[in-house]
């Protein structure tokens, strides 16, 4: 770790960090634009904090010993501390002596991405600051995403091709997270690298699973992807492998093949009236919204809200996006409904630091409808039974019950229903979010990979090798649904073992 005597002098006139500034600082985050604002348009939702605001908060990093924000392990089923091990201590102190390049030149060291996790990581790295065990933690997200920005805004983030190429191709399918990393590292190693897309526009979940207003296409994600193009990756869109591309074709015709396509076979709801119109995946509703309004015309979506109740059944990400996407459109009313039971307020006793803190949070799609609706639209503890219909056969309800977690007979938590909870939501529009099963199987099919009992790509992590020699998996597709910074994570280490296959040793971090 860079010292901190030996970086510059500090804004005091000290020759080393700042020791006391967690205490002398409280936690600070930029102002959001109100609730109100900023349903009305599809833009960003935060203001950037100025810079000598955003250098009082790097000092309030303590510098620790044995800092745990940069571990990246998983706990009790969740993140602990930064899965791509970000230098978070070494950034922070460099923020806090002005030293942006320095730090971003450290930031990028592990991250290749922070304009895209600065935005939509959770920030476990947060969950396990040392600062947070008796405090409030140091606003880590915040500062990576002004890092990178500064780095944008000054000319520093600017092309790097390799200055040797070594004659192997690789082909990346899927262009997520996982695979624009996977893509990244590999073109440094000099390979000629071309990324498939089965969509109309690169970025996979980035570009069409999460909406605008979280992530801005134009200005973030094509930007990077952009730059990535004119450091020599080749990206071609409308290319499905397992259907109008052949998968076989591709071990033929490159090198190696790094497996990229995601989990996107999503949980469905096996209930009387499934069938109904107006009854959909949440990822078809985000995505034609996206299409929509990249085309110039958000109200031209073939799925819009406007008027309409909306149900929301999954309390996620991916349902908070939909329910921040109905209140754009206009939605009537809006409901969001979640299985388990409303998280307290603190830690509870077996959620100790330095886990990912499971505590009750409104995110912006709550605050939103908060502000529109006069409450958080999620309802806990409870279950669908049933849809309901109208004469044309389109959604016009759901019936739903109560229920409350007890243990079975083999010590299992299984929801059981409530006598007299019953009720019935007017619905016009239901979107399912309640996760995702794991990759769709024809590509994986046709490649021969073998797959575990979830029906994810067997492969090492580590290793991220498949059954099939020079076939490598990265991401969801390999451990299931999971954060964009695990996906790069993994997209960077099949990457690492990907050219050590073709070269016989690699130099990828």
């Amino acid at each position: 770790m860079t010292s901190r005597a030996s970086a510059a002098t500090d804004p005091d006139g000290i020759d080393m960090g700042k020791p006391t500034g967690f205490l002398e600082y409280l936690r600070e985050l930029p102002v959001d634009r109100t609730p109100q604002e900023r349903v009305r348009d599809w833009d960003e939702f935060h203001h950037h904090m100025d810079e000598k605001h955003l250098r009082q908060q790097a000092a309030r990093c303590m510098d620790c010993g044995v800092p745990f924000c940069h571990t990246g392990v998983q706990m009790s089923g969740g993140a602990s501390g930064c899965p791509v091990n970000n230098l978070i201590p070494e950034w922070n102190d460099l923020v806090y002596r002005g030293l942006w390049r320095e730090a971003l030149e450290r930031l990028h060291r592990t991250n290749n991405f922070p304009d895209f996790t600065g935005r939509v990581c959770p920030a476990p790295c947060e969950g396990s600051c040392v600062l947070g065990i008796d405090g409030a933690p140091v606003i880590i997200k915040t500062l990576e995403a002004a890092i990178i920005e500064r780095g944008w805004d000054e000319g520093w983030v600017i092309p790097n091709p390799p200055k040797v190429r070594t004659g192997k191709r690789v082909a990346v399918v899927g262009s997520g997270p996982a695979g624009l990393a996977a893509a990244a590292q590999l073109n440094r190693a000099g390979h000629a690298v071309t990324v498939l897309e089965r969509d109309d526009r690169p970025g996979g979940l980035l570009m069409y699973g999460i909406p605008n207003m979280k992530l801005d296409k134009r200005a973030v994600v094509l930007r990077r992807i952009e730059l990535l193009e004119r450091e020599g990756i080749k990206f071609v869109c409308n290319a499905h492998v397992g259907e109008n591309v052949e998968a076989q074709l591709l071990r033929r015709d490159f090198d190696a093949v790094v497996i990229c396509t995601g989990a996107t076979v999503p949980r469905d709801l096996a209930v009387e009236g499934r069938g109904l119109n107006g009854v959909h995946f949440a990822m078809d509703y985000l995505r034609t919204s996206t299409q929509a309004l990249l085309g110039g015309n958000p109200d031209a979506a073939p799925l819009h809200a406007r008027d309409r109740d909306v149900v929301v059944i999954g309390g996620g990400d991916t349902g908070t996006d939909c329910a921040g996407t109905a209140i754009r459109q206009g939605c009537r009313s809006l409901v969001q409904l979640e299985i388990l039971p409303r998280p307290p307020g603190e830690r509870a006793d077996d959620n100790p630091w330095p886990e990912w803190p499971r505590i009750y949070r409104m995110d912006y799609a709550q605050e939103e409808a908060a502000a529109r609706f006069g409450r958080d639209p999620r309802d806990y503890l409870v279950t669908v039974k049933a849809l309901t219909g109208d004469a044309q056969g389109r959604v016009s309800g759901l019936v739903t019950v109560g229920i409350e977690w007890r243990q079975n007979d083999r010590g299992q938590l299984v929801p059981v229903e409530l006598p007299g909870t019953g009720r019935t939501l007017p619905a016009q529009l239901v979107f399912l979010a309640m996760g995702f099963l794991g990759p769709e199987a024809a590509v994986l099919r046709d490649l021969g990979v073998e797959c575990d009992a979830r029906s994810n790509v067997r492969a090492e992590h580590g290793r991220f090798a498949t059954s099939v020699r020079g076939v490598f998996a990265a991401g969801d597709c390999r451990r299931g649904q999971s954060l964009v910074v695990w996906a790069i994570n993994e997209g960077r280490g099949a990457a690492r073992e990907c050219d050590r296959f073709l070269m016989g040793s690699t130099d990828l971090p």
